[in-house]
């Protein structure tokens, strides 16, 4: 009877929670606007049911780009490869399986601290919960290893240049200048002091639940979830530390098909990290551009105005302007499959790689033309719930944009911290950007919209601008690793079969002490490091 009981007592969606947090948001902006606050316009009916719409058109890319990986998945699994590549893998380990987490966590906080890694670590969610789970662990083991690790990264940025890089440029912007190796030297101290403790945070839990299952933090329904979609039966349960039988031998087909499914996800990598910002210019060689200059007409420039922002303009007389791009005349020698060098990918390159080496692999796996395409479509509509989680949880951020709530709090923020000394400016700007971060969870959004103004701030108080730059990092890469606003982290949840209020359970103390060590060091740092000559 028990058991039936806490089946019954079922979490809330990931679905319900974002729709939750969607009406909240708009009912405050509703109460705000009707108490005559400035720079809030409420929300509508029509603008909270469109959101969701919106979202989806905001998110499109990466929307796309999930359902293409569901596909290349379908496929890959198909061949059997992948089965057998983790069995092989575990089997090899033999009881050694829990070294794989510090090994994995800190290649993947590499990937964070140096380029920003976050929507790209959605394929891999579902890759460390199969081989965590086939490991004797679970899937929420696999699930820390990727969001932790990534986003310890990500919280400590050194040279990544959607956070940090973006902020330096906001300030250059604003004519303040900016210590570069001061931001380094302070993005690596956080980096490694909280990617080592959820290392060891992620290895005791693992450790716990390979000894004991009963001690998983995983609800019975995500652990029959977790059984049923990577086929964790009871024999195997039972049998554990590595005495399952060993795994049968993969044939030639399935060794070239998983050789290439690793590539695949190193290509990817590869073309995601900005190489020109950090002054490697290998995957450009042979680019040649040249400057372009077009003659713009009155005409023309009052369309494009009017259009814009839907008036009616006439000039009063006749005006010719000039616009000056650069073209691609010959293009580098790595954008010959998408037309984008390597460095320079986004989500529709990327989208097209899986879907060409999803190809690849169907001839090479001998995958059917009539199996492929059975395998393929399954494998997109896997991914459906992960696509509109994505969706919803950024029409949140599409709603506070729309009413001016996020641009209404830094601001006040920034005005009330204004004359606090040191030893309380810090930890306030901290706690300011954990507000904010759930409003805007880019960190090059936010560092666009809050760096000139914060840091602007921090200059003016004869403080360092270097670690209002990290406090900025360190604040949304913080909340970054629990917001339901990212669809990254909501749909890596879904993918492994977990639900949101388990992964806060499971972290809440995690995120406790990782927000107060990056406090103290940030503190430290503001009272030690020099401001504005």
């Amino acid at each position: 009877m028990a058991d039936t009981k806490k089946k019954k007592r079922a979490s809330l969606s990931s679905f319900t929670i974002l729709l939750i947090i969607l009406v909240v948001l708009a009912v405050v902006t509703v109460i705000m606007a009707a108490c005559g606050v400035e720079g809030i316009e409420g929300a509508t009916l029509s603008g909270v049911l469109t959101a969701p719409v919106f979202g989806f058109q905001d998110a499109i890319g990466v929307c796309l780009f999930v359902m293409i990986l569901g596909g290349f998945l379908g496929i890959i699994t198909e061949t059997g490869a992948l089965d057998a590549g983790i069995a092989a893998l575990v089997h090899k380990l033999k009881g050694n399986e829990l070294v794989l987490i510090p090994i994995l966590m800190f290649i993947f906080s590499i990937g964070g601290t140096t380029y920003g890694m976050c929507e790209e670590t959605v394929p891999f969610y579902l890759l460390l919960a199969a081989t965590m789970v086939a490991a004797g662990f679970d899937s929420l083991t696999g699930a820390a290893v990727v969001l932790l690790g990534a986003g310890c990264g990500v919280l400590g940025s050194t040279v990544n240049p959607f956070a940090v890089g973006v902020a330096v440029d906001a300030l250059s912007g604003v004519g303040i200048a900016v210590n570069q190796a001061i931001i380094i030297a302070l993005g690596a101290i956080l980096w490694l002091v909280t990617i080592t403790i959820s290392i060891i945070f992620v290895m005791r839990y693992a450790k716990k639940v390979k000894a004991d299952k009963g001690s998983t933090f995983l609800s019975l329904q995500e652990q029959q979830d977790m059984m049923n979609e990577w086929g964790m039966k009871e024999s195997e349960v039972e049998a554990g530390d590595g005495q399952a039988a060993a795994p049968a031998k993969m044939t030639g087909r399935q060794k070239w098909s998983l050789i290439v499914f690793g590539l695949t996800f190193v290509i990817m990598i590869v073309s995601f990290i900005p190489w020109t910002d950090l002054g490697v210019d290998i995957f450009e060689a042979g680019q040649v551009t040249e400057e372009v200059t077009t003659t713009i007409s009155g005409d023309e420039l009052i369309t494009a105005y009017d259009e814009a922002n839907g008036t009616t303009t006439e000039l009063a007389a006749p005006v010719e302007a000039t616009s000056v791009s650069e073209e691609t005349v010959q293009p580098a020698w790595s954008s010959f499959l998408t037309g984008v060098p390597l460095g320079g990918w986004y989500f529709d390159e990327a989208s097209t790689w899986f879907l060409l080496m999803a190809l690849v692999i169907g001839l090479i796996g001998g995958v059917s033309e009539a199996r492929f395409v059975k395998a393929f479509i399954n494998g997109a509509a896997d991914m459906m719930s992960v696509v509109l989680i994505i969706a919803l949880a950024r029409s949140i951020t599409v709603l506070m944009a729309s009413t001016g709530l996020d641009m209404w709090i830094l601001e006040n923020a920034a005005n009330a911290l204004a004359g606090m000394s040191a030893i309380i400016f810090a930890p306030l700007s901290f706690l300011l950007y954990i507000v904010l971060s759930f409003l805007i969870p880019s960190s090059s959004g936010m560092a666009t919209v809050s760096i000139p103004i914060l840091g602007g701030l921090a200059h003016q108080l004869n403080f360092s601008v270097e670690t209002m730059v990290m406090i900025y990092s360190a604040g949304n890469g913080l909340v970054n690793l629990f917001t339901p606003t990212s669809g990254a982290i909501m749909g890596g949840l879904a993918l492994a079969k977990i639900e949101y209020s388990t992964w806060l359970k499971f972290g809440a103390k995690l995120f406790v002490v990782l927000g107060v060590v990056c406090m103290v060091i940030l503190t430290a740092a503001m009272l030690i490091l020099p401001g504005a000559a």
